[in-house]
């Protein structure tokens, strides 16, 4: 039976993160929310983060704004990008290990996805740092990224989906995406493929040479 871990990164977001938490509710499916820093530090934001981890979603750092990859940065701007998040986190205190996912653009993995810097602060502070394995583009293609998705799990022994809680109206196929997967006899899992986590609990598993 094909595994399916569902992520949602660049959010809180007013308008789409409710109908996403809404949803995997329905389904009793859990998620983990990568969010970023100015956003879940704005007082609407903060709610809905404390809400999906109420309801049993993990939370991960996902960078203060997106602007960039952290590797093609000083390191300086790399680690305030982690560190500005992290303070905007301080309250996630019950969460069996934290999490960090860098900003890959488009999906891109790759030289520049991390800084080492950066690696140093997840390597000394235990996080998980978690990648993916399919990028379906809903960020980009908000009625058509369903099938690519489709494609990628069925495809796959274990897919780990990026999906964007953005208000761009993807997330109104949420419901539908679910529906298919579970059909077709997908297991819906919170944890992720360890192919996807170069960086475990602090450990480095994998060579990071392909990402500095």
């Amino acid at each position: 039976m094909a595994q399916v871990t569902l992520t949602f990164d660049n959010g809180p977001d007013p308008q789409a993160t409710p109908l996403v938490l809404d949803c995997l509710a329905r389904h009793d499916v859990k998620s983990t929310f990568f969010v970023l820093g100015q956003k879940v530090s704005t007082p609407a934001g903060l709610e809905l983060a404390r809400r999906a981890s109420g309801e049993g979603h993990w939370i991960g750092n996902h960078t203060w704004s997106h602007a960039g990859r952290l590797g093609e940065g000083t390191r300086e701007a790399a680690l305030q990008e982690f560190e500005r998040t992290e303070q905007a986190l301080s309250w996630v205190v019950d969460q069996r290990v934290p999490l960090f996912r860098p900003r890959g653009g488009a999906g891109r993995l790759g030289k520049g996805l991390l800084h080492p810097a950066v690696v140093e602060r997840l390597t000394q502070g235990g996080y998980t740092c978690v990648l993916w394995n399919s990028v379906p583009g809903d960020f980009r293609d908000p009625d058509g990224w369903m099938d690519r998705a489709l494609a990628d799990c069925r495809t796959r022994e274990w897919s780990l989906v990026v999906l964007h809680d953005i208000p761009n109206g993807a997330m109104l196929h949420l419901d539908s995406f679910l529906r298919k997967l579970l059909d077709e006899g997908h297991q819906l899992t919170q944890e992720f493929p360890p192919d996807c986590t170069p960086i475990v609990r602090g450990e480095i598993l994998q060579p990071l040479d392909g990402f500095l």
